[in-house]
């Protein structure tokens, strides 16, 4: 596993005071964040933050393994029911890691592996096409709630267990793989109750931090994604991101640089990687960073409504679409790039005679071509003075990709620290969870209906 962290351009030197970072200011941080390492290790030995051992859980890797490999000789398709934490982590792995179009190869092709399918909307339209797709008796669904109660996947899997017994009655429960948590909920009840096949979710670990749980690991598994080799990256690089210094830990650092370029107006954080299949990377880094560090209220109490709001971008596609407003636009973003060295093929560009004006290209190729765009983008936003950093990956590997994700959880929490907030917590969420419980007469929530309606009944509409 190789993962370099450049923050060159993100410094003072380089990209100019209005925006960049003074070593100074890094050497202020460091009594504070020593104080944060010490918190976090204290809570991580206590058991209080159990995603930190999650890449050395043989254990678990053994038994998913296992249950994926039988239900991946039974089964051509996967359908992941769940929403947030329990489906972006594995959207973005599963692009990632498996050949772009693996749906659209032969099971051959697949290596005898499922198509795998990530549901993580409501919308019917969506969902029924989805479905019009697939065979139910060569279908299995992986239904995700830790709570066990999710309303969007709750309705997703009453339309999936109907769609299913309509076609192969009461063996429906053959087709559904339930994770959840160990003892509580509803979907553990049922599980239990039918002899539905389960797996279990780490007590005490959050949804947005669930990708190496069987959340993540198990629907991975079942497309053929080595989540072994998964692991063993996050295994590798929990040395690093455990490391007590604040300039010898990429996770830290990074946390420290963000919230320095925070204080300074920079309260945009843009990811932007330079590969088709690292997109859907920055899509789950969306919410680990939104969810976790978007608060109204300090630990202290005080109530501070921080958090930078994060935003994806894809390079180059978004040379063409975002990047005219970072470099001349306000000076509020900060850029994290996603760099390939290896891209593992490439594409050569020949002399077309018919074309003269492309004979620059001629023998250079497509691997170069990005690398480039993505250089000559930092280069053009440090010259506008605007701040940037960069992963670099030498190459898209299980052991990479394990490595990277649980190093922005790390940095998450750290973060979380500087920002003085909870990042495990997600009080504004639940609030928007109670009134559509409301909404839909879930028992014990009537008052949350009567709220909404009574606002509804109360405002000036305004509509055109």
């Amino acid at each position: 596993m190789t993962i370099r962290f450049d923050y060159t351009c993100m410094m003072a030197d380089v990209v100019g005071e209005r925006c960049g970072i003074d070593p100074s200011e890094l050497a202020a941080l460091e009594e504070r964040a020593a104080a944060i390492h010490r918190d976090l290790m204290a809570r991580k030995e206590g058991g209080e933050l159990p995603f930190y051992d999650l890449p050395f859980q043989d254990q678990v890797a053994g038994e998913v393994r296992r249950l994926a490999d039988e239900v991946a000789e039974r089964f051509d398709h996967l359908v992941v029911l769940g929403i947030g934490g329990s489906a972006l982590g594995t959207q973005a792995l599963f692009r990632a890691l498996a050949p772009l179009y693996h749906n659209h190869l032969s099971r051959e092709q697949r290596r005898g592996r499922p198509t795998l399918h990530v549901l993580d909307n409501v919308d019917p339209c969506g969902f029924g096409e989805a479905l019009d797709l697939l065979a139910p008796d060569k279908t299995l669904f992986c239904v995700i709630s830790k709570s066990g109660s999710t309303v969007e996947t709750s309705g997703q899997f009453l339309v999936a267990r109907q769609w299913l017994a309509r076609a192969v009655g009461e063996r429906w429960k053959e087709h559904v793989v339930v994770i959840t948590d160990p003892e509580k909920g509803g979907l553990r009840a049922m599980a239990n109750e039918q002899g539905i096949r389960s797996l279990s979710i780490p007590p005490g670990v959050g949804g947005r931090f669930s990708v190496l749980t069987p959340v993540g690991l198990f629907p991975l598994a079942v497309a053929g994604v080595d989540i072994e080799a998964l692991l063993a990256g996050a295994a590798q690089m929990s040395a690093r991101v455990t490391r007590p210094g604040l300039m010898d830990n990429p996770a830290y650092l990074n946390a420290a640089l963000q919230y320095l370029a925070y204080q300074k107006g920079m309260r945009i954080s843009v990811m932007m990687p330079y590969s088709d299949r690292l997109r859907d990377v920055a899509d789950w880094f969306r919410q680990i960073w939104a969810e976790s560090l978007g608060k109204k209220t300090a630990l202290d109490g005080r109530e501070v409504h921080v958090g930078p709001t994060p935003v994806k971008a894809l390079g180059t596609t978004d040379q063409h679409s975002q990047v005219q407003l970072y470099i001349e636009g306000p000076f509020d973003k900060v850029i994290t790039f996603l760099v390939v060295e290896d891209y593992g093929r490439d594409l050569r560009f020949e002399r077309c005679v018919e074309a003269p004006h492309l004979d620059f290209l001629h023998g250079k190729s497509m691997a170069e071509l990005i690398r480039a765009e993505q250089q000559a983008t930092a280069v053009a936003l440090v010259r506008a003075g605007r701040p940037n950093c960069s992963f670099i990956l030498d190459r898209i590997s299980a052991e990479n990709l394990g490595g990277l994700l649980y190093l922005f959880e790390v940095q998450t929490l750290f973060a979380g620290g500087l920002f003085a907030i909870d990042p495990l917590d997600q009080p504004g969420v639940e609030a928007g969870k109670e009134y559509t419980y409301g909404l839909m007469e879930r028992p014990g929530f009537a008052e949350r209906k009567e709220e909404v309606e009574a606002w509804l009944s109360g405002v000036n509409r305004r509509q055109l």
